[in-house]
């Protein structure tokens, strides 16, 4: 477990426009930050008006019917134990959702870790979780993409030790230091901080926040990089959180050319006219893969929770049919079952993206 850095010192208030490039001098640790009221100059597009939710309301399109629930057996969950990892090995656990058990670098980093039964206005899980609580090796670090209850899970935050290592959006520190937490460093897009061997950097999405009816866009949302900083082959990981598409993933690929894995989300994108700005479908989230230039693709956020109308086992059936589509290597789809593992050992690394990247677009921040 590494060493708890020294009690963090008030820092200075921070410019308005956010920092640019991937490569600028880690963030330290814990720093305590002063940030805009809002982050809703952040947003792709504008946020649904009351004429998009009377629409849905008359449409009554939130659930899948009972044709689309049938698939619910057939859900792959196949827990397994933890595989054991050596010091140059990258492992990754599909928890469920958005829940990844990623070791790196030597840490142990949960993404978005839900292990609730159920969240805040869904019913409760198709699948139970992919790792028990129990089996878990002392975590080191979580990173947060964002704050809507299917990504921050309080009763789950609530069973970690409270010295563990917190990375989260701009905005957010506040939410877990009034639950005792200790170590939490918030970051704006293109930040990074570095802990042991792993440097982790926020980077932008296509998506927005929003936890209670007055805090609609008063913390930031995103991605995350994490990239090892010592050994021959360091890998890097990309965990997208939850987004829809657009340009942000040819511009993460270009500040991060190499990419060994891109956990990718592939549901709650139905319907489309609704969800298609903060939902990626599983032809987008392939297509965000080659704008990447990650080699290999883990799909997540399906196959857990009830959240949107598509048919439960549509979104993998897709997304298989996408990345064939694509012409790209069927080992390089990692369309793990929940509770499956994989690694990546000295012999798979990139070392250079197999998808080129298109042009970057103009960088509005």
């Amino acid at each position: 477990m590494p060493t708890p850095p020294p009690a963090p010192t008030e820092a200075p208030p921070d410019p308005p426009a956010p920092p640019r490039g991937g490569s600028g001098r880690p963030r330290p640790l814990g720093e305590h930050r002063r940030w805009p009221a809002s982050f809703a100059d952040r947003l792709t597009t504008p946020l649904p008006g009351m004429r998009a939710f009377a629409r849905l309301a008359r449409e009554g399109a939130f659930r899948p019917g009972p044709d689309g629930l049938r698939g619910i057996p057939d859900l792959p969950f196949e827990p397994a134990p933890l595989p054991a990892v050596e010091p140059d090995t990258v492992c990754v656990t599909w928890a469920g959702h958005a829940s990844w058990v990623l070791r790196t670098g030597g840490l142990t980093v949960l993404t978005d870790p839900v292990w609730s039964r159920r969240i805040l206005g869904t019913p409760s899980r198709m699948t139970p979780v992919g790792v028990r609580w129990e089996d878990l090796p002392p975590v080191d670090a979580v990173v947060i993409s964002h704050n809507h209850y299917d990504h921050l899970d309080a009763p789950t935050i609530k069973r970690l030790p409270r010295h563990t290592a917190f990375f989260v959006p701009a905005g957010l520190a506040r939410w877990f230091r009034r639950r005792g937490f200790t170590r939490v460093t918030e970051l704006d897009w293109w930040e990074s901080a570095e802990l042991g061997n792993v440097r982790f950097e926020f980077v932008p999405a296509h998506h927005w926040s929003k936890r209670s009816l007055i805090d609609t866009c008063r913390s930031l949302w995103g991605g995350w990089v994490l990239t090892e900083t010592d050994g021959p082959a360091p890998r890097k990981v990309y965990f997208a959180g939850d987004t829809g598409y657009g340009h942000w993933f040819e511009e993460i690929g270009r500040r991060h050319p190499g990419i060994d894995l891109a956990m990718l989300p592939i549901g709650a994108y139905a319907p489309r006219w609704w969800l298609s700005d903060v939902h990626a479908d599983p032809e987008e989230a392939v297509r965000a893969c080659v704008d990447l230039g990650a080699r290999r693709m883990a799909p997540m956020h399906w196959g857990t929770f009830v959240l949107s109308a598509e048919p439960v086992m549509e979104p993998v059936h897709r997304v298989r049919t996408a990345w064939a589509r694509a012409g790209l290597p069927r080992e390089d789809l990692w369309d793990l079952p929940i509770g499956a593992s994989r690694t990546l050992g000295p012999q798979d690394v990139t070392g250079g993206a197999r998808h080129a990247p298109a042009a970057t677009p103009p960088d509005p921040y």
